[in-house]
């Protein structure tokens, strides 16, 4: 790592310190500091090739700075940290030029690489990003995400880089996880926020109406077109189309979509004149797409296309440490609309952080607004919630070992139903369910008979051909002599 000169400011004494020692075994000359004034008369004085700063300090919000900063020096790299943790300080501090944005704690290794990569950046000359003053967001507007987890701050970290582009972003993640409100906060803090935002849901459309739902109509299209109709992509013209629940597209309107991504024009269904296709696209989806294409259900170079930016949203159980926010936070939207204002015992969030949430976030905020509806007291306590679940509820999953396997199943089955507004999840929801129980199967009679394809193809009753294609298919590994192996391509193998 080639030395260089890097200031640090955080009232922190101890933050400073910590950063002193690493960066100083690594090579370099560091200066520190405590407040945002002498942080820049150090700027101002040209001293520094890189600047690693807190946002708040003693004197000035260092986001405030920023932009003094960089007007006076367009190439010195600034890393922001923060304890905040918000997808608003992520937005702000990559809109108004911070290099990165660092959330604490963090690792001092992952901190080392970053001053590393800044530094090969400055020495390179890259111009500083272009900030889009439509799509700077103001102070006091709240952010439609909540949570401070690890895995939350990625995906602010990824949102607040491509806020200001135009690029294509997929959007995974189980049903519940909030995918629709990542796609609008790309648009409504994003470069297109003055232009509409147009949501299709491809499985809620039946499959011959899709193109016409995605394309428009000319009067006498079809039967039963009486008049023109404009479609998804024409309404979104300047703003943002949401294809969500994408894997539900069927082939044929795939290869159309493929078409207009390609081209950047589409025809309406009975149409001739070609319009052009201003939009930026955001598809999500629960289903695993890549075990689609190797179903031949989904095509390969349409999902390439769309999976310029992956955004993954992480289930609720990976993010245990969100749960009383986000709680707390649907109790006060339900406030907001009417309901009467409840809080949450000790104990309460408790069981809330215990519970395995197969329904995400969805779940959570549907039960949040029936106790705030129902309970009879301002506080909720754990009974409350105990009681609005099917039975007690431990820490561990024991409660679901006895029983049979259908009773298991149902009980999973009433949870699943039970966590959607209307009781009905997405279509697909077959597929879904034998794929969640064909894998274990297949990997927990691998592990009995030691790996022994031909024994576990007789336990199953399949033909020893079938469980092979079955394990390539689903990337399984099997263990031959004590060692993992991986058949085939599946996603995990690639």
């Amino acid at each position: 790592m080639e030395p260089a000169t890097i200031l640090v400011a955080d009232d922190d004494r101890s933050i400073c310190t910590v950063l002193h020692q690493a960066l100083s075994r690594a090579g370099h000359t560091v200066r520190t500091t405590g407040t945002a004034a002498s942080l820049w008369r150090m700027v101002e004085d040209g001293d520094g090739d890189l600047v690693i700063t807190d946002v708040v300090m003693p004197d000035e919000n260092a986001l405030d700075l920023l932009p003094r900063i960089k007007r006076l020096r367009p190439n010195l790299p600034v890393i922001v940290m923060t304890a905040q943790k918000t997808l608003l300080t992520a937005v702000k501090a990559t809109e108004r030029g911070a290099f990165e944005y660092l959330p604490k704690p963090f690792d001092l290794n992952e901190l080392l690489r970053i001053v590393q990569r800044a530094l090969n950046t400055r020495r390179g000359d890259a111009p500083p990003p272009a900030l889009d003053p439509r799509s700077q967001p103001q102070a006091d507007e709240e952010m439609p995400l909540v949570g401070r987890s690890p895995s939350m701050q990625e995906v602010y970290r990824v949102m607040a880089r491509i806020m200001g582009t135009d690029l294509t972003v997929m959007i995974t993640g189980e049903s519940g996880t909030g995918k629709e409100l990542v796609a609008r906060a790309l648009h409504d803090y994003g470069k297109r926020r003055g232009g509409p935002f147009v949501a299709i849901n491809m499985a809620a459309i039946p499959r011959d109406l899709i193109e016409s739902e995605m394309f428009g109509h000319e009067k006498g299209a079809f039967t039963g077109a009486a008049q023109r109709k404009t479609g998804r992509f024409e309404q979104a013209q300047g703003g943002t189309l949401f294809l969500d629940e994408i894997g539900d597209m069927p082939l044929d309107a795939q290869t159309r979509l493929l078409r207009v991504l390609q081209e950047g024009e589409f025809t309406t269904v009975g149409g001739r004149t070609p319009i052009r296709a201003d939009v930026r696209i955001i598809a999500a989806t629960h289903r695993d797409l890549r075990q689609l294409i190797q179903q031949g259900l989904f095509r390969e170079d349409l999902f390439y296309r769309l999976n310029v930016v992956p955004v993954r949203l992480p289930p609720l159980r990976e993010r245990r440490e969100d749960i009383a926010d986000l709680a707390r936070h649907f109790l006060k939207l339900a406030c907001d609309q009417g309901l009467p204002l409840k809080s949450l015992s000790a104990d309460a969030v408790e069981v809330l952080s215990a519970y395995h949430w197969p329904g995400n976030v969805r779940e959570l905020e549907n039960l949040m607004r029936r106790l705030a509806a129902l309970s009879a007291e301002d506080v909720i306590y754990r009974p409350d919630i105990e009681g609005e679940f099917a039975e007690p509820l431990p820490a561990d999953d024991d409660r679901r070992r006895g029983g049979s396997l259908g009773e298991a199943i149902d009980f999973h089955l009433a949870e699943y139903f039970d966590a959607h507004d209307d009781g009905l999840p997405p279509a697909g929801l077959y597929d879904r369910i034998l794929r969640e129980v064909e894998r274990p199967l297949i990997e927990r009679t691998l592990v009995a008979t030691r790996g022994n394809q031909i024994k576990a193809a007789q336990v199953l009753g399949l033909n020893r051909n079938t469980l092979r294609k079955k394990i390539r298919d689903l990337a399984i590994e099997v263990t031959r002599g004590g060692e993992p192996t991986r058949i085939g391509g599946g996603p995990s193998g690639r």
